[in-house]
Parts: structure tokens; C-alpha cells; sequence
């Protein structure tokens, strides 16, 4: 991640762009129900910490490594099923007194952009997707 390669970043507005419309059509459609999950600044402190960590150490997220150990790359297998092994670990050994204290700071429960801003789904996803379109063309 020296912000040379905006490549990553590509992928991943990409993927949040396709994903964001086909959830909130599947929705429309009432084919799925969404059920956010409640979240809390702590939590994404917390999460981010981790992943940045295991990024960092080897440059892979969570996706990728599991890709890269299925296709017998050394340092994914050894570096990261170490790392997932011993990760995973140390949370759960942490989580009880995690889970009393930073995981609920800031907590802000399952809200969405539409539920907060109490708008039609698409009155949000619209705005936000051509926001992400738009950064999707200056990155390239």
C-alpha cells in the first residue's frame, strides 16, 4: 500500500458499487430482507486494527489469504494460517472484556443511511453510488 497503484481500491469501490445496487434491488424486489448488523466506532476501531495488522505483515486481507493458502502460496500458508490461528486466538481470549468496554464506544446500533437519514432506500443508494462512480473516474 505505497498509494501508488489505486488498483485494490478499484476493486473494492467496484465491488461496494455492484453490491450496494444488487442488495438494495434484491430488496426492492422483495426477494432479501436486510438485517444490518449493529455497529460501534469501537468495533471498527478494533476490526481496522486487525485487519490492518495482518495486511500490513503480509499483504493479504481476509479474502485473499484464504484464496492464496488454497492455492499453496508458502507465505500464506505458513505466515497466514499462523496469523489467522493466533489472531483469532488472541480475540477470542480478549473478547469477553472487549466486548464490556471499546467494542461498545461509540456505539451507533444497525442504522443505514437510509434509516438515518429516513429517505426511500434509493434516495441514498443513488446519490452514493454516483459519488462512488465519480471517484471510480478520477482514480483511473
Amino acid at each position: 500500500m505505497l498509494l501508488k497503484d489505486n488498483t485494490v481500491l478499484i476493486v473494492i469501490l467496484t465491488a461496494v458499487l455492484t453490491g450496494m445496487i444488487g442488495l438494495y434491488a434484491l430488496k426492492a424486489m422483495g426477494l432479501v430482507k436486510l438485517a444490518p448488523k449493529k455497529g460501534s466506532i469501537g468495533k471498527n476501531i478494533i476490526g481496522g486494527l486487525i485487519f490492518g495488522i495482518g495486511f500490513a505483515l503480509l499483504g493479504y486481507c481476509p479474502g485473499t489469504i484464504a484464496g492464496a493458502i488454497g492455492n499453496g502460496y508458502l507465505d500464506a500458508i505458513t505466515g497466514g494460517t499462523i496469523g489467522i490461528i493466533i489472531g483469532s486466538a488472541l480475540f477470542a481470549a480478549a473478547y469477553p472484556r472487549l466486548r464490556r468496554g471499546v467494542l461498545k464506544l461509540g456505539d451507533f446500533g444497525d442504522v443505514t443511511l437510509p434509516r438515518l437519514f429516513k429517505v426511500n432506500d434509493w434516495v441514498a443508494v443513488i446519490p452514493v453510488a454516483v459519488l462512488i462512480v465519480l471517484l471510480l473516474i478520477w482514480l483511473r
